[in-house]
Parts: C-alpha cells; structure tokens; sequence
C-alpha cells in the first residue's frame, strides 16, 4: 500500500491545519488553533478561517431548510430548537411556512397564528434573536411555500401572476362564423373573475407544418381581427381555399396560490415574476408586516440570505405578463402578435407550428423576452431590495424556459436541488452564472427524497452530494428540520412532508427525534470541511460551454466534455452570451475571466436544445472575435456554414452572422472540428490540457479552488447521476495536479476529523505533482498544493509512507523488506518486523436504546456474531441507539478497525477515546490508543426511525421494508508494523 494513495487512510496523531495562501505568500507561520496548534509541523501554511479546517466557522458550516407550521409556534420552543440546531454543528437555517402533511389546515388557524400575523413574526423575532446568541444565521423565505405570494392582492389584481389562454373556432374556406369569439380551452381558476381580450386572430392550417403534436399553420395567411371583434363578437367569413382557425387570446390570472395553503387569511396568491408590480406587491407587504422594528434590527445581526424557492409557476395556458407584448417589441424589434398562434400552450405544450425555422427562433424570441423581464424586474429589484434592509438573496432560478445561468450571475446565491438536477451538469449550469459573476456560493436543497420520510440514511445524502461538490456545489441546506409539533401530529412529531398523501412522504425530519442525531455532529463537520475548501479563494475551471439557452433542471449535458471529458479530468462549467457581456469577461493570459474561474477555452455546439442547430446571437460572435483576439482559444464543434442567430433574423441578420464567423475562424486560437471524436485532437493542437489529469478514463470527480499560490482539489469517487449504472468501483491510480506555485508540495486533508498532513510520495515535474489516489465509492478527500517547510519525500516505495517532522515512517501489513525511491533517484530498504495475524472480532456486548412512543426501552444482548437487528427477535422491530462493546487483549504495535458493513452512522471509542468513523468507508487506525493487555473497543451505532414507525403507525409506514441495522461486520482487527525509513 502506497502512500500517495489519498484514501482516508489513518487517524493521525497530530491535527494540522492548512489555508490561505495569502499567508503562506507572505511568509506567514501556521495558525492554528487549540490543541493543534503545540503539534504543528514548522512551516506548515496557515488555517483558512479561525479554527481552520478542524473547527471550521458557522459561514461554512451546513445548513437546515427548517419547517414551521405557519405562525403555529412558541418563541420559547423556537430557541431551543435554534440551540439543537447549533449544537449539532449547523451554521443556521432557513425559516419556512411549509406543512404538507397537515390536511385540515384549519387547526392552524390562518387568520391568528397564519403566515405574516404578529404570531410568526414572534417566532421569526425569536428565531432571529437566538440565532444572534448562538453565532448562526437565520434565513428568511419570501413568501409561505412557494412560489412568492402575498395575502395582499386577489387574482384579478395587476400584481397578480397572469396566463394567456386562448380559445379556437375552425372556419371553413369561403365560411363565415358570426357570434361570440372563441372561449378560451381552458376555464379559469377559482377565484379569476376578470379577463381582457388581448387579440383575435384567423390562420389557415397547413398539412405541411404539422408535427405530430402540433397543427400547421400558414404565417403568410396571418389575419388581424382584433379590431373588428367589438364587445367580444365577430362576423367574419373565410377566404376560400383551405380551412382556417379564428383565435381569440384572453389575458386573466391564473389564480395560483402558493404549496398547500392557505397558509394566511385571507389566502395569499402569487404574484407576477415578470412586472414591476409583482415584486412591488412583495416588498409592500414585507416593509408594512413583516419587517417589525426587532426583525429590522435583528437581520442586521443575524440574518442570513432572503430565500426563494424553485419558481413552480403553474398554469395550463402561457405564462404572461399585461406588458409582455410592449416589451416583446422593444427588446426583440418586431411584434409579437402574428406569432401567438405558435406560442400559446395548454397543459404546458404547444399546439400550433408554422414552419419548423420561424416556429422555433419565434419560441426563443418569447422566453428569452421572459427571461429579460424575470431577471430585471424580479430578481435584479428583489436583491437590491434584499440589501437595503440587510439581507443577501438566495434563489432557485429555475422552472420555466428562462436564462437560469444568467439569473445565477445576477444573484447573491444561486441555489440548486438534489431532487429535481437529474445530473451534475445542471449544477455546472448554475455554477458558471456564479462564477462570471463574482459570487462565491453555490447552494443546494439537499436530500429531497421521494417516499424516505424516517428511512433515509446519512450515508446515501452523502453519496448524493459527493459528486454535487464537484460540479461547483459548496454549501448544503438539509431538507430538513420541522418544528417539534402541531395539531394532530403523531409520533414522534410534526414533519412538514410526512405523512403525504396519505403515505410515507419525502425526507426527512432531521433532529433530536432522530437515532443519529448524537453523531449529526461528525457529518455536520465533514460537509463543514468540504464547503471550507471549495468556499476558498475562486473557483478555476478548465472549460466554458457555451450554451444558447440558459436552461438548467434539464439533465442535458455538454456534449463530448460530459461524456468523455470529465472521466479524464477536465472541468467546465456553461455559460449563456449574457455573461460574456459582463464586466468580469476579460481575457489574460490566454483565460477567460482571469480573476474569477479563468477558463482555458470556451466550447460552442450547436443547440442541445434546439435539434443542435448551429445558432449564435450576432453580438456574441462579434464578442467572441474580440476574445480570441486577446488571446482566448475557441473550439466550434459542427457545420457553422449556415450558422443563424437564434430568434427570428431582422434583415441582412444571418449573413452578417456568417460573416463574422468567417473571420472568427480564421483566427489563429481557434479551431471547429466536425465530430465530438474530433475535440481532443483540436484540445491538444490548442496546446490545452486539464489542472487534473489521469492516463485512463475513471470516475473520480474534481473541482479546483485557487486562493493566492495555494491549490484546493476536492476528489470524489462518484458519479454523474444517482441513476447511473452500473455502480461505481475503487479507483486506485495516478493523478497528475497542475500547480500554481511550483514550490508548493502536496497535503491531504481528511474530512471526518479535520486533519492535514503532508503527503510523502509524489513525482514533480514543472508545474506538476503526480501522486496516487485511491478511493472506495463515494469516497472524497481534498488535496492542496501550498509552499510547508522542508521535509522528507520519496517518488515511489512498497510500503505505505507518512512524515513525522523530518522522518519518513513506513507502515506495513506484514513482516518483510520495503524499498522506498527517493527524490534523487536512490532506492533504500526498510525492515518491518513480525506483524500480527488479522483478527475478527465476533463476541460482543449489545446494549440498545430502543426509542418507541411511549419513550426509551433498553435491551441488553450478549451476542457470539454479529448480524442485522431485524435477525435478532429482541430487536426485529427496534430503532434507537446500540453500543457493541468487545474486549481486546493486545500484545501491542498498531492496528486499523475495520468495521465492515454498518447500517448509517457510527462513532468508535477505544479505551475511552472517541473517534469520528467515515459514514462512506467505516474504517479507523486505533494504533494510537490502543495499549498491551486488555483493551475496551465501543462501537456505538444509530439507526433511522422506519423500523419502529413501521409497527407503530402502520397506517402510514406499513408498506415500508425493514431496514438492516446495526454492526453487520465483519468487524477486523488488523495489525501493521511501522518502522523509519533512512534518507540519509
């Protein structure tokens, strides 16, 4: 075994800390804190933030999406629950009127304790006030559920959210239909009760534009109508030839409320996302009742973000606006009106096309028009809003046809979904919006899963969001926290989304209620120490995609970059032509954005969404041109020969495109290959290579932070999807850093327990370092290049290598003779003496905390082997909390536990020593702590609740599985022998 394999590995005697290179540049000694900082190696590089990696702060630490039964909540409650949150490690939460499981939601009294009533803002005065105390940030949600909405406006009201629906009448040539205009297909909602007649149109149909969900239309038979169809009546006859269809458009609220209201009362309704009125109606209802004197006062102390929920604007007709066709015109240069034919939906599809060139570049012309108006007028005024009154703004901006990579620049925190991303380019989407635009967080609701209310594992979130920090992601929001009660929740508590329909509902209820919440701590420090990496200095990035749509929540990828690309380390991110107008979109160097992710090339395809048609906005070239000419490489993969720009050209428009393409590939940093197995030739003519490199396809998964001189690679063995197949294996193998100091020498950082030691093998080469990475699945680790003080080295050995101050110490399984290469090519050997047998410990003590309803039983076991609860009758139907416990005589030398397979979390102590466990790969070294003779090793294992929900609230959770709890083994005592190295 090799040590420059970056796997846990052991537990180390010494708590080092690395960071910020801005110390490191300037000579600065470590700083380090507590017991870390009397055993620190001399020279090593200073923590990141006060306490470093070992006690990273409350910024950096995860964080809950916390459910409250409206204003249904006592203050006093309120702040323990902020103190249980603290506790466990958490940075703070996210406050949110959200109860799907409660039916009836008349015991919640709307109208006294609802949403926006002086009872939630006694909590929310609360929350914030505890949050202060304890050093953790409360955010703030916008509105109840989502979407954004007010009690302060009805349907009909301007700031309500607004449909198009239309309605069609079929006119026969030389025909004549004389009587009301046609009706709308669609009836409006509850509580809709106004309507404006926005046009009336006839269109001939044509068999040759038809698809196979769509009716053809002839857009030379366009006809007006609007004027002669005077008090909602018309007379018109049909031209001869063909038959025709007579539109009428009716503009009217679509009557939306947010999720599972009414949450106020009178009931709230959302509003328009795409006028100025919408969003006033928001901030109108916050600066007159929410924003008391305390809340104003408390925000500034312990506010976090203003939040935002995915924008779920639901409606069976179009989304509109009453502005939509005025601005449609100024920002696009034509009029709107003779295509609404082909832009009108029901049930979200469309059902008229013209030709399949004018139908598709008119579509683009609408949402991008949308896009525009939901950018400047809701999110670009929310956020400032949100910083005049102390907050940042935190959004999920995504859910229609909209620019979301453009909307993730604009905000303080793009935030994104583990639910609803089907992969990990659906991050990069949002990570590139963030990037361009100078932010530094990527935010994710994290583990949203779909019937695992009371089942869901630390373990399997974890496995979620390894490969999630890859694509960028460096903060998490645990979906989630409930309030401890309301009216009629059973045992053991109110949880926003369980029951659900009647059934198991989605994950999870996070908290004291919960068996694992004694080990919440260690897996709250190890997400703590992953955001701590990729939240330091910026993100550096290989590639930018260029993507003519900013679509995310598509599960679209990136072309040859997404499939063959990153298995052999490349990174990028996509990007939309809105950004390469952004201040940040300079060239140095040869990289764009030099400051910021500093991408080595940008990559243009045709339109993933678009039938991959070769399409470019006739601004972007022209931008393009201006970058390759400061040095930036382009690469233009398939035929641009009748490139178009992608709405519906203005005169002379596309041939002005191709012009400017003519001499954008004549440039000598760009290159266009015609097939995907084209792209690495023209990479390599490029002179273009990844930061993070391997010799053969593998899954490993990498993201890149430079901050100053030092480099932050976080390394996950994952996958792109949750749905991938077949599963992922143990990768072990080569990886080749590109580094930005070439003094700089490799550390790894483990994430359970905050530890940074220096690697002992690796190659150097210029501005390489090479080392070797083994991972089990799901397993990550983080590796940073920074300048430390001198120290031993070697380039290859047969035993496994660590430094201890100036020494090497070699560590191996069993007795014999280990050559060690050292840098300057010499070969010594090293002898490890005799080495124990491996041992399996198979006697135990079982003691369990079974918790139930009527509170917590306990059951005492002696056991000869080890299996799963639901194999044990005592234990069948049991949740809690079990400590094994087994005694082990030791003749002495060092050994790592190996506790084989364990159902979700586990915390090991030996001889009185507690050590955080990997919740991915459970193995320990306890060579530090153990000692000759006898010595007591606890394993004290926590369950999930389904096991006894299933019995006790069968109704529900009967349908659920038993799950396999419990130390299931086997459970190794593996001995090794260690001996130093001489490199004299």
């Amino acid at each position: 075994m090799n040590d420059e394999r970056t796997g846990q590995g052991f537990t180390r005697r010494r708590v080092l800390q690395i960071g910020t290179a801005a110390a490191v540049a300037a000579g600065a000694g470590p700083v380090l804190g507590g017991e870390a900082a009397a055993q620190a190696a001399p020279g090593l590089p200073a923590g990141p933030a006060a306490g470093g990696f070992a006690r990273p702060g409350a910024a950096a630490r995860p964080r809950f999406r916390w459910w409250w039964p409206d204003g249904l909540v006592d203050p006093a409650e309120i702040r323990r629950e902020v103190d249980q949150i603290a506790d466990a490690g958490f940075g703070g939460a996210e406050i949110v009127a959200v109860h799907h499981s409660i039916r009836d939601k008349s015991v919640l009294d709307p109208a006294g304790h609802g949403w926006g009533t002086p009872a939630w803002n006694a909590g929310v005065e609360a929350a914030l006030d505890q949050a202060a105390r304890r050093g953790v940030t409360v955010d703030l949600t916008i509105g109840p559920a989502w979407p954004a909405a007010v009690p302060t406006i009805t349907p009909d009201d301007e700031a309500a959210v607004q449909e198009l629906a239309y309605g069609t009448v079929a006119v026969a040539g030389g025909a004549t239909h004389d009587g009301p205009v046609p009706e709308p297909v669609t009836a409006p909602e509850g509580g809709v009760t106004k309507r404006h007649l926005v046009a009336v149109h006839a269109v001939r149909t044509a068999a040759a534009n038809s698809t196979r969900k769509e009716t053809g239309l002839d857009p030379a038979s366009f006809t007006d109508l609007t004027a002669e169809a005077a008090g909602e009546r018309i007379t018109w006859t049909a031209p001869e030839g063909g038959d025709w269809l007579l539109f009428a458009y009716w503009r009217r609220g679509s009557g939306q409320r947010p999720e599972s209201g009414p949450h106020s009362s009178p009931d709230s309704f959302v509003v328009d996302h795409f006028s100025r009125a919408g969003t006033r109606a928001v901030t109108a209802f916050w600066e007159a009742r929410l924003l008391t004197r305390d809340i104003r006062r408390l925000v500034k102390r312990a506010g976090g973000t203003l939040f935002e929920d995915s924008i779920e604007l639901e409606t069976a007709a179009l989304n509109w606006t009453p502005d939509l066709p005025a601005e449609f015109r100024r920002r696009r240069g034509y009029d709107l009106m003779p295509y609404l034919p082909v832009i009108v939906r029901l049930k979200e599809n469309t059902k008229f096309a013209y030709d399949a060139a004018t139908t598709a570049h008119v579509r683009h012309d609408f949402w991008q028009t949308v896009s525009d108006l939901f950018n400047e007028f809701h999110f670009a005024a929310i956020a400032k809003w949100a910083h005049s009154i102390g907050l940042e703004y935190r959004a999920q901006p995504y859910g229609l046809e909209t620019d979301a990579i453009h909307t993730a620049a604009i905000l303080d925190v793009p935030e994104g979904e583990s639910l609803g991303f089907k992969n990990l380019d659906d991050y990069r989407a949002l990570a590139g919006g963030r990037d361009m635009g100078g932010r530094k967080i990527l935010s994710c609701e994290a583990g949203a899963y779909q019937g695992g209310a009371y089942n869901t594992t630390w373990g399997k979130l974890l496995r979620t969001m390894g490969g999630a920090y890859a694509a960028g992601l460096n903060q998490t929001v645990l979906h989630g926290f409930s309030y401890a009660t309301a009216p009629g929740a059973a045992w053991p508590g109110f949880a926003a989304f369980t029951p659900y329909n009647g059934g198991v509902g989605f994950s999870e209820s996070w908290g004291p209620r919960q068996p694992t919440w004694r080990h919440v701590p260690d897996v709250a420090g190890y997400l703590a120490r992953v955001h701590l990496a990729m939240q330091a200095g910026r993100s550096r990035v290989d590639v930018a995609v260029f993507r003519q749509k900013g679509y995310t929540k598509t599960g679209i990828g990136a072309g040859w970059f997404t499939k063959s690309g990153v298995p052999l380390g490349w990174t990028h991110q996509l990007i939309s032509a809105p950004l390469l107008d952004l201040p940040s979109a300079t060239v140095s160097g040869g990289r764009l954005a030099p400051g910021g992710p500093a991408y080595k090339v940008v990559f243009v395809e045709g339109d993933r969404f678009g039938g991959n048609e070769c399409t470019l906005p006739l601004g972007t070239a022209r931008t393009m041109l201006r970058l390759t000419k400061a040095g930036l490489p382009l690469l233009f993969l398939g035929d641009w020969s009748a490139a178009t720009v992608p709405g519906l050209a203005r005169d002379g428009e596309n041939e002005r495109l191709r012009a400017v393409l003519t001499q954008l590939f004549a440039q000598p940093r760009v290159r266009v290959v015609a097939a995907e197995a084209d792209v690495p030739g023209a990479l390599a003519d490029l002179g273009l290579r990844p930061a993070v490199a391997y010799a053969e396809a593998s899954t490993l998964l990498t993201a890149h932070r430079r901050d100053g001189r030092a480099d932050y690679f976080y390394l996950c063995n994952g996958k792109h999807a949750e749905t991938v197949k077949p599963p992922v294996a143990a990768i072990d193998h080569e990886v080749t850093f590109t580094r930005s100091d070439r003094e700089a020498v490799p550390y790894r950082l483990n994430l359970w327990t905050g530890e940074t030691e220096r690697i002992a093998v690796y190659r150097e080469d210029g501005d390489t370092v090479t080392l070797r990475v083994a991972l089990q699945p799901s397993e990550a680790t983080v590796i940073i290049l920074a300048r430390g003080g001198e120290a031993p080295s070697a380039t290859a050995s047969q035993a496994e290598l660590r430094v201890e101050g100036q020494r090497l110490i070699a560590r191996a399984r069993a007795a014999g003779t280990y050559s060690t290469t050292l840098p300057g090519g010499r070969t010594v050997r090293t002898e490890i003496g005799a080495v124990p047998e491996v041992r399996t410990l198979s006697s135990w003590r079982l003691r369990v905390e079974d918790m139930t309803p009527d509170g917590v039983k306990r059951h005492d076991l002696e056991l000869d082997g080890l299996k799963p609860w639901p194999d044990i009758p005592e234990l069948a139907d049991v949740s809690g909390v079990g400590t094994y416990t087994a005694t082990v005589d030791w003749t002495g030398g060092g050994a790592v536990l190996e506790l084989g397979e364990v159902f979700d979390t586990c915390r090991v102590t030996v001889n009185g020593h507690r050590l955080p466990v990997s919740v991915i790969v459970p193995v320990v070294d306890i060579g530090p702590w153990l000692r000759r003779g006898a010595n007591t090793i606890e394993v004290e294992v926590a369950t999930t609740l389904n096991n006894r929900l299933r019995v006790c609230d069968p109704g529900v959770y009967g349908g659920a599985s038993r799950q396999r709890y419990g130390l299931i083994g086997p459970v190794r005592l593996v001995p090794y022998g260690e001996a130093v190295v001489s490199t004299r």
